[in-house]
């Protein structure tokens, strides 16, 4: 299950208030009041009632968060850019806040309970307390649920190595990830781009590996990214991961080589992750040899794929067994691409 999922709706302050009082009417309602002792007891229990339905509620609420200190670093960085770690961390201590404050306000009122000849007035007055404790709150709520809202469209990303494919559109990226992976990858929501990632899987001697492939992302010109799309490149950084660059030397995706190349330059430049140059569509005819290409192959036909696959795996174990120096060289320092 993907990291976010378990969040569930994160209810307003008026949606949690109509819950709450509903459950103490109903409370009240199972009372039987003959005398004194049953009109305190009877309304105690509706504060008290209302007092727990709203703080199992709120706990509840900031126990479905992660703990953002244990997260993976790549949805760390993601959940930083798309929403704000410390503004999340500020709204959830609010309704910790929140919900610690109303069971402490609820034992106050219940000793007054106890103490009146009115309790109808005191158990009224609590409500009132309650209520202005949970909508000073609302603001807090409503960017919970907006946030829960954003992070369960992620993608699943699983913490084992990777291979993230990059390259101008129709070169073959998509191609490959069916080929390698023997079905239809998993196209999952991906909020800076238009089609979603694509995540496929493959086992090789009982170690599994993923490829993604992020259209939107790795697929044009670092110039025409904004900030965000800029920041969601340098998240993929955090993962195991390295990178596959599919060049089109047919230039039949439409894209002619020194385009691509200059793609490859900009990645290469701004991409501190182990790069593999690899040309498809050697099958066609206008396929020609290029000097930066390590490897070719053939989508259509399958000529090459095992090779590139080799030489993938090959490049994740000495990334894994370089010392901790390199792997540290090997992270952005600042947490933005130049």
């Amino acid at each position: 299950m993907m990291i976010f999922e378990k969040i569930h709706t994160v209810p307003t302050s008026e949606e949690l208030t109509n819950k709450a009082f509903k459950r103490a009417a109903r409370a009240m309602s199972g009372k039987t009041i003959d005398g004194r002792d049953s009109r305190l007891k009877a309304n105690e229990s509706m504060v008290l009632t209302a007092a727990n339905i709203f703080t199992d509620n709120l706990a509840n609420i900031v126990r479905r968060f992660p703990s953002f200190e244990q997260l993976p670093r790549f949805y760390y960085e993601l959940t930083d850019i798309l929403v704000g770690v410390e503004k999340l961390k500020m709204s959830l201590a609010s309704v910790d806040w929140a919900s610690r404050k109303i069971h402490e306000v609820a034992r106050s009122y219940v000793g007054k309970i106890r103490d009146s000849d009115t309790p109808e007035t005191v158990r009224k007055e609590a409500f009132g307390r309650l209520a202005s404790i949970i909508s000073s709150i609302n603001r807090d709520l409503l960017f919970l649920n907006e946030a829960r809202n954003i992070l369960r469209k992620l993608p699943d990303v699983q913490d084992e190595p990777t291979v993230v494919v990059a390259g101008y559109p129709n070169v073959g990226k998509s191609s490959f990830v069916s080929k390698i992976t023997g079905a239809t990858p998993e196209i999952a929501p991906y909020p800076f781009t238009t089609k979603g990632v694509t995540i496929g899987h493959f086992t090789r001697a009982g170690v599994r590996y993923q490829v993604m492939d992020t259209p939107g992302l790795l697929d044009r010109p670092m110039a025409e990214r904004n900030d965000i799309e800029r920041q969601a490149i340098t998240a993929i950084h955090y993962l195991d991961a390295v990178v596959l660059f599919i060049i089109d030397p047919s230039e039949s995706c439409g894209y002619e080589i020194k385009d691509q190349k200059r793609l490859l330059s900009e990645i290469r430049e701004n991409f501190n992750l182990p790069l593999l140059v690899v040309a498809n569509k050697a099958d066609r005819p206008e396929f020609t040899e290029m000097d930066e290409v390590e490897l070719n192959m053939s989508t259509i036909t399958g000529e090459g794929i095992e090779q590139v696959m080799d030489r993938l795996l090959e490049m994740i174990e000495e990334k894994r067994s370089a010392s901790p120096e390199d792997l540290s060289s090997e992270e952005p320092d600042d947490g933005s691409i130049p």
